[in-house]
């Protein structure tokens, strides 16, 4: 099982492909470099230029630096902490040191001042892996699960209610029924009480919304229709536990429960490349679903998406022509779990 205390956001050692962490390099390098061009400019006139001088500089050597250290990943997360960041800082300084060799090899710097760019490097590399660590530290895992507990916490109240009616609609008109509709409700419940810092298979999630369907369908009948598109995904890739079920819940009470006809609710889940997409459209009557519980749902998927993810994750909506879509954009690769350090 694949646990969140294991992602790039909780680890003091950042993930280098994460889309998240490269950003957060870039504009941190930049900052330090439009510090060190004030400090070092006798005016401010001067410094937007001596910015670009560094600039040019100080960007082939980031970008390198992010290629290297992206190739490098699974290696520096193999060592154990203080040295993966020794070997960042290392490959920071041989960088600026190759750097300004050849340069000066070139007669365009001066080895006087090599000393003095490699340890900057040296700082400013320091510096961004003592912010990656303080984050990781301030996004604990106690902290994460327990926001991630109280997230799910805010869907749980909508997923029984509206459950127990679909159940009590069926128990004088057809009993049988209703007692497998609860066999079903506890099979439901047992999976919405797992722990919410861990992730699940997209076939449990899958087998989960199905469940929930299930049970919509016996109260609301042939007004509710779905239609299942799925693509050639493994079914044991991993997600966030309760990512389809809330957005088919409120596909079913703002799109087909105000229909007196009803509709079909649509459920497209595909991989591209590095990217699994998940896309679930239904009717709208009249306005297009802006209540107060669907915006909380969506909210709260969003939330989630960005404590497992970071940065890589998207949440789109897109409505017209009487139809509201949803789509989730989620990586398919992640790390392996490694013991916490």
């Amino acid at each position: 099982m694949t646990s969140i205390r294991h992602f790039p956001a909780t680890h003091p050692l950042p993930d280098w492909r994460n889309f998240g962490v490269m950003l957060r390099v870039l504009l941190g390098v930049n900052l330090l470099a439009g510090l060190a061009a004030l400090l070092q400019s006798p005016d401010l006139a001067g410094w937007a230029a001596h910015y670009v001088e560094l600039a040019a500089v100080v960007e082939p050597l980031l970008l390198i630096g992010l290629a290297l250290l992206s190739l490098l990943r699974e290696l520096l997360w193999r060592l154990p902490l203080r040295l993966g960041q020794l070997c960042v800082l290392a490959l920071a300084g041989g960088l600026t040191a190759i750097f300004f060799g050849y340069a000066a090899a070139l007669a365009l710097a001066d080895m006087g001042s090599l000393m003095r760019h490699v340890v900057l490097a040296i700082a400013a590399a320091g510096m961004l892996l003592a912010y990656f660590e303080l984050r990781s530290r301030a996004i604990s895992p106690v902290l994460t699960e327990a926001r991630l507990a109280a997230l799910n916490a805010r869907i749980r109240p909508h997923f029984l209610f509206n459950s127990l009616n679909a159940v009590l609609s069926l128990i004088r008109a057809r009993p049988q029924q209703a007692e497998e509709a609860l066999e079903s409700l506890s099979d439901l419940f047992r999976a919405a009480m797992r722990d919410p810092g861990e992730m699940v298979s997209i076939a449990d999630e899958i087998a989960l919304s199905r469940q929930y369907l299930a049970l919509e369908t016996l109260r609301l009948g042939e007004r509710l229709a779905v239609d299942w598109k799925i693509g050639a995904i493994s079914m044991d890739l991993p997600i966030p536990p309760l990512i389809l079920q809330p957005l088919l819940e409120n596909a079913v009470y703002h799109g087909i429960e105000p229909s007196a006809e009803g509709g079909t609710v649509s459920v497209i889940i595909d991989r591209k490349g590095d990217e699994l997409h998940i896309a679930i459209t239904n009717p709208t009557v009249g306005q297009a679903q802006h209540a107060a519980g669907n915006q909380i749902a969506l909210t709260n998927i969003r939330d989630r998406l960005a404590l497992y993810y970071d940065l890589e994750a998207r949440l789109e909506i897109e409505t017209g022509d009487n139809r509201y879509e949803v789509r989730i954009t989620l990586p398919c690769q992640r790390r392996k779990p490694s013991p916490l350090r």
